[in-house]
């Protein structure tokens, strides 16, 4: 087989390859046996029918065909390793003319990664709050525990900010009623403002038994953007008694005897808070100082392939539903115009994130062992609240071990470097960044933002999260070498006049 590359642009290639017939001949066997397995013959028992008569039944172009598609993809894979090419995207596949006896020829174009100049990480610095512990934030947390531990009493006065009532809530559009906007008995924390709006205005300073209506626009269901009247019944306003901070609650709650005591530990923990949102903003402060320091091109597929499975997210939680979507987008005070060039941008970050991450991996050998795979398993588990053989389970049957195995290579590349850049406080104090000291804040996946970018999270679609089309993942260390992007086997359908892969948007 005969394989030369095309440089098409800093980020693009194109293969040329040649592969001679008679390098097809097992290929046959196997296309042979799988047709005589497909087709009834008479006088024959299935897979008995020798090769030509199948030929004669099914003619010698479809015989071909099968023998490109189940060729196609260890030939391109052959191809990708004899050119040494490192391929970062799905390939866009044509086939040349198929003629029995005569080589296969195709060509493929595909996305690599661009040269990547990494600056000395000694000579950055970056700068971040200091860490700051005031008795505000230490009876903050105390009031919280005691809130856990608070009951509701039922009052006679009117509902108040921050009581807690039971309501009754009916709606009717155009004088009929609207059953999925119906409820009895619903639980509601007065001021909090998480259900329709107008309701909090309308039942502030009803007492149990009270009644009040008013009209608002509702946001899902049938009735969705249509004017309703919704009718609101106070069964029962209670409020939250909080038990005293002193020793018999102390000994109840904690494993403390005495308040100085618990309230020493609420400190040590604020501390430790403090501490891990400071690692993470140095982490964040470093991962912005690279990104703005060092310039290369991005693969324009990859960044596209990125943006679809970014929006795919938000677009399949809404049921593809154009109108749910852009209800969703007017909520949050924008446009589908808005939406498309803020994903955009996202897009371009994360990928940008993940081959600066990979430069850095690959510049320091970095290796991820078994025990740290394992660690971030039981993290990202624990963060999902599923027993940890079941994520796994998850993550095998969605093919992202790859993926969370690069995301903690890159975390632990991007640890060594923060290790390395002078890191001071607003203060002026100079902070130790060494590994042990920001561990915790680098476990979170640096091409996922802080935030969560869509209402519906899955393990599959977060930090372990969907690998798009376009997503760079290294091969775990089962799954092959380090640095390697992407299935090895490539699965494509051929035709006679090229060929149609199977990695397009999804269809779900």
């Amino acid at each position: 087989m005969k394989s030369t590359v095309e440089q098409l642009s800093p980020t693009r290639v194109k293969l040329n390859v040649e592969v001679p017939f008679e390098e097809l001949s097992g290929d046959f066997d196997r296309a042979y046996q799988a047709l005589a397995q497909q087709i009834r013959i008479p006088g024959f028992r299935p897979g008995k029918a020798p090769a030509k008569i199948i030929e004669a039944r099914v003619g010698r172009e479809a015989v071909l065909e099968q023998v490109v598609n189940d060729a196609l993809p260890a030939k391109y894979s052959q191809a990708l390793a004899e050119t040494e090419t490192n391929a970062i995207s799905q390939p866009e596949i044509e086939l040349g003319d198929l003629v029995h006896g005569e080589p296969l020829t195709f060509t493929a174009v595909v996305d690599v990664r661009p040269e990547i100049t990494l600056p000395e990480f000694a000579a950055l610095s970056v700068q971040v709050d200091p860490i700051e512990i005031s008795d505000a934030d230490v009876e903050e947390q105390l009031e919280s525990l005691r809130s856990r531990f608070g009951t509701l009493v039922a009052v006679e006065r009117g509902a108040e900010t921050g009581d807690f009532l039971t309501l009754d809530l009916s709606a009717t559009v155009d004088g009929e009623d609207v059953p999925d906007a119906s409820t009895e008995g619903l639980s509601h924390e007065l001021g909090n403002g998480d259900l329709i709006d107008g309701l909090d205005e309308a039942i502030t300073g009803l007492k149990a038994g009270e009644t009040a209506t008013f009209t608002t626009t509702l946001i899902a269901g049938e009735h969705a953007d249509s004017e309703a009247e919704v009718t609101a019944t106070v069964q029962s306003v209670k409020v939250r008694e909080l038990p005293e901070l002193d020793e018999d609650f102390v000994q109840m709650a904690s494993e403390f005897d005495t308040v100085d005591e618990l309230r020493e530990d609420v400190r040590r923990q604020v501390a430790d808070s403090k501490k891990y949102e400071q690692a993470g903003a140095i982490r964040d402060a470093v991962l912005d100082q690279l990104l703005e320091e060092v310039e290369f091109p991005l693969p324009e597929k990859v960044v596209d392939d990125e943006l679809e499975a970014t929006q795919h997210q938000l677009i399949h939680a809404l049921g593809h539903d154009d109108e749910q979507v852009a209800r969703f987008l007017e909520a949050q005070g924008k446009t589908r115009e808005d939406w498309d060039a803020e994903s955009k941008v996202e897009a371009e970050k994360s990928v940008r994130t993940q081959l600066l991450l990979d430069a850095i991996a690959d510049a320091a050998e970095t290796e991820v062992d078994q025990n740290e795979l394992t660690q971030q398993i039981m993290l990202q588990a624990q963060r999902y609240g599923m027993p940890p053989q079941e994520f796994i389970q998850q993550l095998q049957g969605a093919n992202q071990i790859g993926a969370l195995y690069a995301d903690v290579r890159r975390n632990k590349a991007l640890a060594g470097v923060i290790g390395d850049v002078t890191v001071t406080d607003t203060n002026g104090d100079v902070i130790d960044t060494r590994p042990s000291s920001v561990t915790r804040a680098t476990t979170r996946t640096p091409t996922t933002p802080r935030r969560d970018r869509h209402p519906v999270r899955t393990p599959h679609a977060a930090g372990t999260g969907h690998s798009g089309p376009g997503r760079l993942h290294p091969r775990g260390p089962r799954s092959g070498g380090r640095g390697s992007v992407g299935p090895r086997s490539v699965p494509l359908s051929a035709n006679r006049r090229g060929v149609r892969n199977n990695w397009g948007p999804r269809s779900d």
